[in-house]
């Protein structure tokens, strides 16, 4: 396992704890949940009702994700945390749907909870996955490691010649 990449994207809101926005290891981005603010201070306001809150979480996650690299089609699965399940989950659901093609939906958990921070009605956490790169880049990269190969095929996949074998006696 590589280690970890803590991102801290300029022009996304500041968080609101002890946190990164996104931490990335072996390809796997974690997006931080966002909440609804509408400019970059974590004091600024929020919107009015669940379908503009959900609108400035997923305008927030899709500011992350780009300052990552990467796109809401690179999602594979979410979070969403409602303060008025009962209230507001189909009209979340109307927005968040909007974001997502039909059929290229990441897997998803909604629940609700007894509060979110700042009084916000919804906070959504995203799990990005970022493309493994094709062909002989993408296998040089796989198999490259800073000690060099550390087995006869990755040897010979990274292009060097192969050990002569030891003679036993």
């Amino acid at each position: 396992m590589n280690l970890p990449v803590f991102h801290m994207i300029e022009g996304a809101p500041d968080p609101v704890a002890p946190f990164s926005h996104a931490v990335e290891v072996d390809g796997w981005v974690f997006v931080t949940g966002q909440m609804p603010f509408t400019g970059v201070s974590s004091v600024s306001a929020y919107p009015e009702g669940i379908e503009a809150q959900t609108r400035q979480v997923m305008e927030n996650l899709m500011r992350v994700l780009a300052g990552c690299g990467l796109g809401l089609e690179q999602v594979v699965a979410a979070r969403v945390f409602l303060t008025h399940f009962d209230q507001d989950y189909e009209r979340m659901n109307a927005v968040y749907a909007t974001y997502f093609a039909p059929g290229k939906r990441p897997a998803r958990t909604c629940v609700g909870v007894t509060a979110l921070a700042r009084g916000a009605r919804v906070e959504i956490d995203l799990i990005a996955r970022r493309a493994r790169r094709s062909g002989a880049a993408g296998r040089a990269a796989r198999t490259a490691s800073p000690r060099g190969a550390r087995s006869p095929r990755r040897a010979r996949a990274a292009g060097r010649p192969r050990r002569p074998a030891r003679s036993r006696r």
